[in-house]
């Protein structure tokens, strides 16, 4: 599957996922630690299902 996620897109959700980790540590809210491991996952494979059906791509010029 080719990568749809560039490194500015995969640095964001990366820093976006331990906020929430530590925002749902805080408030006692566990969901926000589901939502920030998506976030991790899509961050390290560097592919967003979400963006498939949309034909979003941020990798620019297939930088992996």
């Amino acid at each position: 599957m080719k990568k749809n996620i560039g490194q500015t897109d995969r640095t964001i959700r990366l820093a976006v996922a331990g906020l929430l980790v530590l925002c749902g540590i805080w408030l006692h809210l566990w969901f926000l630690s589901v939502i920030a491991l998506a976030l991790v996952v899509t961050g390290f494979t560097g592919i967003c299902p979400v963006y498939l059906p949309f034909k979003i791509d941020t990798n620019k010029d297939g930088e992996d």
